[in-house]
């Protein structure tokens, strides 16, 4: 992981990307989200506050999710 950079910095995260990384954005009340590098961050509709920081991080693992249960007769 790297260290936190100021949110104001963002529009230089082009030059941060690495394949098999992703970036974790965090605002000032501690909630966090996981993206790629996108200028325009679509921000989650729960959060009450901007964004202060951010840092590039190993991109989670893929996960099997359940299989859906069949529909009932």
């Amino acid at each position: 992981m790297s260290e936190w950079i100021d949110f104001d910095r963002w529009k230089e995260c082009p030059q941060l990307e690495r394949p098999g990384y992703v970036f974790e954005v965090r605002n000032a009340e501690g909630q966090s989200l996981f993206t790629t590098c996108d200028i325009s961050l679509k921000l989650p509709s729960g959060w009450t506050s901007a964004p202060v920081r951010f840092r590039l991080v190993e991109a989670p693992k893929p996960r099997h999710s359940s299989p859906i249960p069949r529909s009932r007769p």
